[in-house]
């Protein structure tokens, strides 16, 4: 509270008012008597000359006349006619003459003596015959300024005012200062606290503000009811809240797409040093099996025709092996690297099953295979129709692959809510269950003298499970009574 903007301003203009106050009422200290009693004998010797003039003249209406400047001027005035040492009343203002007339004849010697008691206050003047001096009245028991002068040589003039009426004025002033200060500087404080909390709630309303938007909370915005400092600081602080919120957000989207460029990097070397370990490891065997019939066909290990067509024959068919499985690691890495964009469209997945079926038709006889699939009417999905191919022919070379007796393969369509659930069953053993996590990773063998037998890679499953995830669709594999089923998951409407 103490350091706050309120308590400070409140605080300043109580010191500065106090201040005020307290020099006021120093300088009426120090100062005040001297200047009221300079203004009075102002006063008193105008009153003089006034009196002076009247009596020069001698006028008709001089006792109107003094009436009048006694009663303006509320002094004593005591006018006497001189007659040698006797005084004789010509004007007097007050009644109490005898106690004046004492005091008169006291004040007469300094009419024509030059030292007075009061250096500070004698005065004589050269055109006027008069001397103004402060002085304590014994008959009266008070302190006067009075003025004694010489009119003409004919008229003593004595013009009195108290000078005790001065000290109780200027005594109920500064009791009066003192009072109206001590209201001042109350009323002050309190009017300074209102007007304070009105400047300093909208400056509270903007740390409060600049709190959230360090916290990155740029939901709260400054009301702007003014249009002076504080309104046009409320609006800079709005446009500051929208424009860090803004560079912020485009930092943040920025920072996401540099994240992904380092992860989509890391995984690019992952798959790199992964691709080539598993490349390097696949096409050892077949290599080696091509080195080795080759030189045994350079160094004429067999004479006859048919030993030599022999090992023509498996350097030709390990060629092939290799040649595609470095088709199909191209394809799964074009898929898995975003390359191969997925194109969404309409297409009877009944006709694709036909076309496959048809196309692997001769494989089937060869291996003398039942194939059981029975629908006619078209049944569309969306999805990409070239990939969804790729899949099915992956499905069924894996089931041609591992059939056994009786030698059936079953694909059957299955509508489920919003999606069609295409599964591909053949008869044969189960996959062990610590297998079924791991068929679809690249090169992963659960019978590798199996699969080395029909020439099998270990991508097939690799490339179904990469297009699934593009697709953003489930697949997967069960073990069934009498075999194992395979299946993928494909949208049969467009959600709107």
């Amino acid at each position: 509270m103490k350091h706050s903007i309120r308590f400070k301003l409140t605080a300043m203009l109580v010191l500065v008012s106090s201040l005020t106050i307290f020099m006021i009422w120093l300088i009426n200290q120090t100062f005040l008597y001297d200047y009221y009693v300079n203004h009075v004998k102002k006063s008193i010797i105008s009153t003089y000359m006034s009196i002076e003039k009247i009596y020069k003249s001698d006028s008709k209406q001089k006792y109107e006349l003094s009436d009048q400047i006694a009663s303006d001027s509320n002094m004593t005035i005591l006018v006497a006619k001189l007659e040698g040492d006797t005084l004789t009343t010509e004007y007097s203002s007050t009644n109490n003459l005898g106690k004046m007339y004492k005091s008169m004849l006291e004040l007469l010697p300094l009419i024509t003596n030059s030292t007075s008691s009061d250096e500070g206050m004698k005065h004589k003047s050269k055109e006027s015959n008069y001397i103004v001096q402060k002085n304590f009245d014994k008959q009266l028991d008070a302190e006067y300024l009075d003025l004694v002068g010489i009119i003409d040589s004919q008229y003593l003039a004595v013009i009195r005012t108290p000078i005790e009426s001065i000290h109780n004025s200027a005594m109920i002033f500064r009791r009066f200062l003192a009072y109206v200060g001590a209201l001042m500087i109350l009323l002050g404080a309190i009017l300074m606290s209102v007007i304070g909390k009105r400047f300093t709630e909208p400056i509270k309303e903007m740390a409060e503000i600049a709190r959230k938007m360090s916290e990155l909370d740029f939901d709260a915005k400054m009301e702007c009811h003014t249009s002076d400092e504080v309104g046009q600081l409320s609006i800079c602080m709005n446009e500051l809240s929208e424009k860090l919120e803004k560079n912020i957000s485009e930092l943040k989207t920025a920072n996401n797409e540099l994240q992904k460029d380092i992860e989509r990097k890391v995984q690019i070397d992952e798959m790199r040093t992964e691709f080539l370990s598993h490349v390097s490891h696949e096409l050892k065997t077949p290599i080696a099996l091509i080195q080795g019939y080759a030189e045994g066909l350079k160094e004429n290990i067999n004479d006859d025709e048919e030993s030599r067509e022999f090992y023509c024959d498996v350097i030709a068919d390990e060629a092939r092996k290799m040649n595609e499985m470095v088709k199909k690691l191209l394809m799964l890495n074009q898929i898995e690297f975003g390359s191969n964009q997925v194109t969404i469209e309409r297409f009877d997945i009944v006709e694709l099953l036909n076309n496959v079926l048809d196309a692997s038709m001769i494989l089937f006889e060869q291996n003398e295979v039942n194939v059981e699939f029975n629908y006619q009417k078209p049944i569309y999905v969306w999805a990409d129709e070239f990939m969804i191919e790729g899949v099915i022919t992956n499905y069924i070379s894996n089931a041609l692959n591992h059939i056994v007796p009786p030698n059936q393969i079953r694909i059957t369509l299955e509508q489920r809510e919003n999606v069609i659930r295409l599964k591909v069953y053949n008869s044969g053993e189960h996959i062990p269950e610590e297998d079924l996590g791991h068929i679809w990773e690249k090169f992963y063998k659960v019978d590798k003298a199996r699969t080395r037998e029909y020439g099998g890679s270990g991508i097939g499953l690799s490339i179904v499970a990469a297009t699934m995830e593009a697709h953003k669709k489930a697949y997967g594999v069960e073990n069934v009574e009498g075999g194992v089923e395979f299946f993928i998951e494909l949208d049969s409407q467009i959600e709107s």
